[in-house]
Order: structure tokens, then C-alpha cells, then sequence
């Protein structure tokens, strides 16, 4: 007999336990001015289901005293602990009215109430079947990521796509608003899959997105425009790897903007590539080589193989809770 089939009536007198207006002994106030709520729960399962709630608890049950326990989380919204809540108490997720965005919200509660199984869920929910969004909303998915080391596997995913399919960030939308630090981020990046001069094309053009007063054509730039955009650039040409164009591709393209580059890395280029005979060859032993695109390598890939295991976690817990959330799916 197949114990789990008798979990899902279990979940559900779990959460009638939630909606009962009898036997709640604690006050959750939600949320800040003016949208606060107040939630009724039962400190025994808020106990054992999150270790940060139980924290909390054990230091308000020391005061032994008969009052009615009240805490406060003031850093979740009344809609996301809602969320929270029902998963805590039936092991279920509604995202029947969630968008995107709305689920990572519901990723970071998990995080601040330590819902260990719950971060782990939501990312591989993410991974497999956000990942277009994701990549349209990189610069939020990363900043994100990395505020919170409990999200490795989010973290995983923005490091193999910025290494493995760059162009899915520079060609995106939202390139030129992303942060100049992330942008530093992906150019220094040694397993960068992407020729040298693309990463310099892209530089260039997230450089002069952020100025849009300066001409189109470099050839109309003045000396002010030309330290306009060195100014811009400052942080992030020191890791573009000049060593690594053609003669012909630093002659055409990066010549041009000789202006925004240190002098004695401009001399020095300049000697370098001019004393090369081959327009098509390059410097040898000059800088260091980032892999190449040839390398079989994809992050769909990547992603998908780190997520099979994740898979594994969002069928076990639909088929234990009878929860689906494939209608949230693209």
C-alpha cells in the first residue's frame, strides 16, 4: 500500500485547522502601513514547520505569561504569507494568481522564514519553467541570487548563463539598463563563451546607451564626448582582453576610440598590432584566452541537467501533498 495516498486528506485537515476561529493561541501582524494584516495560527505547527518562527516563539514562550502571543513580519507582504502560510500548514502551493515576480517573492519569505524545502522547490520550479523570463529579467534574477547564498542553484543558473550564452544577455531588451557591476561581472568572466571583439562591441554599446546625448557616429565625437564615455567605461576596460583581437579587428574597431583607453595600454597596443603582418593573426601569449564558442557547452543544457534531481523534488512533492502547479507553467 502506497502510505503517501493518505497524506493529501491530511494536508487538507491541516488547513480547516488554518481557517478555524477557535483554537488559534497566536496573532501574526504581517506586512507595514497601511497594509498590515493579522493572521491566526497555532504556535505547535509554526514550530516545527520553520526554525526561524521557532526561534521566535520559544523567546515569547519564556515569558510565561497568559497573554495571547503576537509577533510581527513586517518584511513579507499579507499576500505572499498567505502563501506561506497554507504551504506551511497543507504542504500545498496556490499560484493560481501569481505572476513571475510574485513567486520570487514567495522564494525570498521561504528564505527569511527557513523553509528549506521550499527554496529548494521554487528554484528548480524556476529553472524549468522560467527561464525565458528569466533570461528577460536577468539583471533582477542575479541581483537577487546573490543577496542570499541560500539561492546556489539560482546563483548556478545566471554564472553558466553569462558564461555560456552571453548573447541571451546582450542581445536582451533590457541590455543597456543593466548595472555597470554586473556588466563588469560578465566581461571579466574567464569562461566567457564569446569572440573579444563582440564583448567589445557590447561594451561600447551599453557605454553609449548610457549617454544618449553623444553622436551616433564616433567619427563626430569631441574630445569632450570621447571623455564622456571613458569616464562611463572607466571600470569595465580594464577587463576587455584587447590581446585577444585580430590586427585587423583593433585597427577597425577599436582604434576608433583610442581616446577612452589609458595611454600606455593604447602605446602598447598599438606597437603590438601594428607590428603584426598578418591582418587576420593575433598577439601571441598576450592575454589570457576565454573558451571559445566551439566548446559544447549550452545552459538550457546545464540547467536542465542540474534540475532532473530538481524535477525529482517538484514530482515528489505534487504526488505526496496532491498539489499540482502545472496550470502556473508556460
Amino acid at each position: 500500500m502506497d502510505d503517501n495516498k493518505l497524506l493529501p486528506k491530511l494536508s487538507q485537515n491541516l488547513l480547516e485547522i488554518l481557517d478555524d476561529e477557535e483554537y488559534y493561541d497566536i496573532t501574526i501582524e504581517v506586512g507595514n502601513d497601511p497594509y498590515v494584516k493579522i493572521f491566526r495560527a497555532h504556535m505547535v505547527i509554526l514550530s516545527y514547520r520553520s526554525p526561524y518562527l521557532r526561534r521566535i516563539l520559544s523567546a515569547n514562550k519564556k515569558k510565561n505569561d497568559d497573554t495571547l502571543t503576537h509577533i510581527k513580519l513586517p518584511n513579507i507582504s499579507p499576500e505572499i504569507f498567505q502563501i506561506i502560510l497554507r504551504y506551511i500548514y497543507g504542504g500545498r502551493l496556490f499560484f493560481e494568481e501569481l505572476d513571475t515576480f510574485d513567486v520570487i517573492k514567495v522564494l525570498s519569505a521561504a528564505s527569511e522564514l527557513y523553509l528549506q524545502e521550499l527554496i529548494t522547490y521554487l528554484q528548480f520550479f524556476l529553472i524549468e519553467n522560467k527561464t525565458d523570463w528569466m533570461e528577460q529579467n536577468f539583471d533582477f534574477v542575479h541581483q537577487t541570487s546573490f543577496e542570499n547564498d541560500a539561492f546556489s542553484e539560482l546563483q548556478k543558473y545566471c554564472t553558466d548563463l553569462i558564461s555560456k550564452e552571453p548573447d541571451k544577455i546582450f542581445k536582451s531588451q533590457n541590455f543597456s539598463s543593466i548595472p555597470e557591476k554586473l556588466l563588469v561581472s560578465i566581461v571579466q568572466n574567464d569562461n566567457l563563451q564569446m569572440d573579444e571583439i563582440q564583448v567589445w562591441e557590447h561594451v561600447i554599446k551599453w557605454g553609449t546607451a548610457q549617454n544618449p546625448e553623444l553622436p551616433s557616429d564616433v567619427e563626430n565625437y569631441s574630445d569632450d564626448n570621447f571623455n564622456t564615455l571613458k569616464n562611463t567605461l572607466r571600470q569595465c576596460i580594464p577587463f576587455v582582453r584587447f590581446y585577444n583581437l585580430t590586427s585587423k579587428e583593433f585597427l577597425d574597431r577599436v582604434l576608433p576610440y583610442d581616446q577612452i583607453l589609458p595611454k600606455e595600454l593604447y602605446k602598447d597596443l598599438l606597437k603590438t598590432f601594428l607590428s603584426l603582418s598578418d591582418p587576420n593573426s593575433k598577439p601571441i601569449n598576450k592575454s589570457k584566452p576565454r573558451i571559445t564558442k566551439g566548446s559544447n557547452f549550452g545552459v538550457v543544457r546545464s540547467a536542465k541537467r542540474k534540475a532532473k534531481s530538481g524535477r525529482r523534488i517538484i514530482d515528489k512533492f505534487d504526488s505526496v501533498y496532491g498539489s499540482r502547479v502545472e496550470e502556473f507553467y508556460d
